[in-house]
């Protein structure tokens, strides 16, 4: 079993970049979930409620992100512009990033027709990852989400219309040798860094959102038949969430190996 995929969304719910080489720390794919949209009271703001953001384009460049948007001029968020403290909200987490450039909040206002805020992480975070000392950026709730293809593959067996790995919008991706044998794993490794596997990733209306046009799938796949088929305790649950061990680089290509299962017959 091997790495055959990595994606590094920068800012929240936009459109990912995929790396045949990266660097994996405590925080995730190095530049993973940097940036992130918010209400002006700090709320965040993703593509479950505004799906035209999957649409922008993220370029990474020396010293901030470049963005694309369909009929708009581009423009480029410098981190060191962002230096007044502001409130972020990521689900139930509430803690300080940094606010900076009123251009880039009326650009994506004219996107999201709403008055909005581009917030930076910062160079240290704010955010305390769940149950220990460690530090989170703007993603959900854990550093890394690792799909497994074999499963892909038999999800779009059951559906009319295949779905693609970015409706699940995952960092890694691996060839594992059946379907859902992430399940039951418990700590992995990936070249030389090793992972804690934390949970089943629970999934949510965004899967139903086309990653080129924005637009919501009317028959709500492939959420409808995940409801049907992967109901879990954690909820209808796509993939695994990860924690890292160690920090290193990751290559495509690189071996997959099972450390400690599940559970144990």
């Amino acid at each position: 079993m091997q790495l055959t995929g990595m994606f590094v969304h920068p800012l929240k719910s936009t459109r990912g970049i995929a790396f045949e080489r990266a660097f994996a720390g405590k925080l995730g794919l190095l530049h993973d979930r940097e940036w992130l949209l918010v209400t002006p009271d700090g709320d965040q703001i993703t593509a479950r409620s505004h799906p035209q953001l999957v649409r922008v384009r993220v370029e990474l460049l020396p010293g901030g992100i470049l963005l694309h948007y369909e009929g708009k001029p581009p423009i480029f968020a410098m981190t060191t512009v962002f230096t007044r403290p502001h409130r972020a909200q990521v689900w139930k987490d509430v803690f300080q990033a940094w606010h900076g450039d009123q251009r880039l909040d009326a650009w994506f206002a004219a996107i999201l027709g709403q008055e909005c805020r581009l917030l930076w992480l910062g160079a240290q975070s704010g955010r305390a990852l769940k149950g220990g000392g460690e530090k989170m950026s703007f993603a959900d709730g854990y550093p890394f989400l690792l799909v497994n293809q074999a499963s892909l593959d038999d999800l779009n067996s059951q559906l009319a219309q295949p779905v693609t790995l970015r409706h699940f919008r995952p960092n890694l991706v691996v060839n594992g040798d059946y379907p859902w044998m992430e399940d039951e794993w418990q700590v992995i490794r990936i070249g030389e860094v090793e992972f804690d596997v934390m949970k089943p990733c629970a999934r949510c209306v965004l899967t139903t959102v086309n990653p080129d046009s924005g637009e919501k799938n009317p028959d709500g796949e492939p959420l409808r038949t995940l409801v049907r088929t992967r109901r879990l305790e954690e909820g209808v649950c796509f993939g695994i969430n990860l924690k890292a061990r160690n920090e290193g680089m990751l290559q495509l290509g690189a071996p997959l190996e099972i450390l400690e299962q599940r559970y144990s017959f």
